[in-house]
């Protein structure tokens, strides 16, 4: 003969195993990934300015027309090599708002230090 706990424990063990006290599976919906093209050329990106969603993934898709370039945004801690005839690949989750720089870190000849650029997170 049982007594009221020991009942109580093995029915809430039964429960268990039939999934009557597991958490419901919720699949929220994800924000689809934004894909950018982003061009480098002597001395500039194309485009050099980029609106962002807060929250919202984003692949950027970077080429180089002529020499070996690099992308470097600090604030989402991403940074490549951009190989000219090849194109290269960052994924990021913008999680701040504001205007955050981006620029090559490749010296790329006189012009260099103009080769800048930002996203505006909102």
């Amino acid at each position: 003969m049982d007594d009221g706990s020991n009942l109580n424990r093995r029915l809430i063990v039964k429960m268990i195993g039939l999934g009557f006290l597991a958490a419901p599976m919720i699949a929220l919906p994800q924000p689809s990934v934004r894909t950018i093209k982003i061009v480098a050329q002597r001395f500039k990106y194309t485009p050099d300015r980029i609106e962002l969603k807060l929250g919202q993934p984003v692949q950027l898709q970077l080429t180089s027309l002529d020499v070996l370039m690099g992308f470097n945004a600090p604030d989402f801690k991403i940074r490549s090599d951009i190989v000219p005839g090849k194109a290269s690949h960052l994924m990021f989750t913008p999680q701040k708002a504001g205007e955050f720089g981006f620029f090559c870190d490749i010296y790329c000849g006189a012009g260099h230090t103009n080769m800048i650029g930002s996203f505006v997170v909102s």
